[in-house]
């Protein structure tokens, strides 16, 4: 399958020749990801701190909120869901996409350090990332934010957790979402579609690594029939009344056929729903090799369906 990868993105590859997702291997993968987040130079005029709220579970919930400091007018939000197949990742390493967002959308971006499995298997994550959502629409005017332009958005199980976040929002009623952007979405346990099966090993992740990401966050729910959507949202029967949905795939990862088959379900059930299909392209390609023209072009895509995001409001609000 080498040869299918888009050229520019296979020098990536190869500082994911060794890597190898078993439990006893996390807390050297998470020491080992920390060690290599490079910290972000955050330019005057926007700010970047740290708060904490109470979360589902008397934990301490962390949040990163990034805005622009010199504007006063009442701002759309995003909330961002790092990745790390529900096991791996923090905050710290979406610093500068967030910061991106922040300045080509002109808002205010809060990312949620939610529990982590095995230590916190389902439901604790998605009930931290309600939490963070919650939290932001209640606190609405303290932020000066404007409760009518919330979006959700991530990547992997990031974004798995946004469209299980999407369901789970629409079904308390509250609050009310503009868009969503659950980018390569980690949302089938089953982990049996033909490009799961394609992708069994290598390629930074994999039918492997997904079997152990899914086991370790359902615990003993795993290999049963009882598998809610809020875990995962492919198993959903009822998609309608969810916001607008960007996202996208690789061609090559092992989520492709889950998100196409999500795609699908989403446009049946009426949702304005835009997607892209990046050919040659594997798992979290644009983070892994940023320079190349086709991580350039997703990364645009991203910034441009944010923007599209909150404006679809704006327009809809004045006809």
């Amino acid at each position: 399958m080498k040869n299918r990868v888009n050229p520019e993105l296979l020098g990536g590859l190869e500082l994911y020749n060794d890597f190898l997702i078993r439990p006893e291997f996390l807390q050297a993968l998470r020491e080992g990801a920390e060690q290599t987040i490079v910290p972000v130079t955050v330019d005057e005029d926007l700010s970047l701190v740290d708060d904490y709220i109470a979360g589902p579970d008397g934990n301490q919930l962390r949040l990163r909120i990034y805005r622009p400091t010199s504007s006063n007018e009442t701002l759309p939000v995003l909330l961002w869901i790092h990745g790390g197949g529900y096991i791996l990742g923090t905050v710290d390493g979406d610093d500068q996409l967030c910061l991106d967002f922040v300045k080509a959308a002109n808002c205010v971006v809060v990312s949620v350090d939610y529990r982590l499995a095995p230590e916190h298997p389902y439901p604790a994550p998605i009930e931290d990332c309600y939490a963070a959502l919650k939290w932001i629409a209640d606190n609405a005017e303290h932020l000066n934010i404007d409760p009518n332009r919330i979006g959700v958005a991530g990547a992997s199980a990031g974004g798995g957790l946004t469209a299980a976040l999407t369901l789970l929002a629409r079904d308390r009623q509250y609050p009310s979402l503009c868009f969503q952007m659950p980018l390569y979405p980690m949302i089938d346990d089953r982990n049996n579609t033909p490009s799961a099966n394609e992708v069994k090993e290598g390629y930074v992740w994999n039918q492997q690594a997904n079997d152990v990401g899914w086991k370790l966050y359902l615990g003993e729910l795993h290999g049963t029939d009882q598998i809610p959507a809020y875990a995962a949202p492919a198993r959903a029967e009822d998609y309608r009344n969810l916001p607008y949905t960007y996202t996208c795939v690789g061609q090559l990862d092992p989520f492709r056929d889950e998100t196409l088959t999500y795609v699908a379900k989403l446009a049946q059930a009426g949702v304005d729903v835009e997607f892209h299909l990046y050919p040659g392209a594997y798992h979290g390609f644009e983070g892994i090799n940023p320079d190349a023209k086709i991580s350039q072009q997703a990364l645009h895509e991203y910034i441009q369906a944010v923007k599209n995001g909150f404006e679809r409001v704006k327009v809809e609000s004045n006809v």
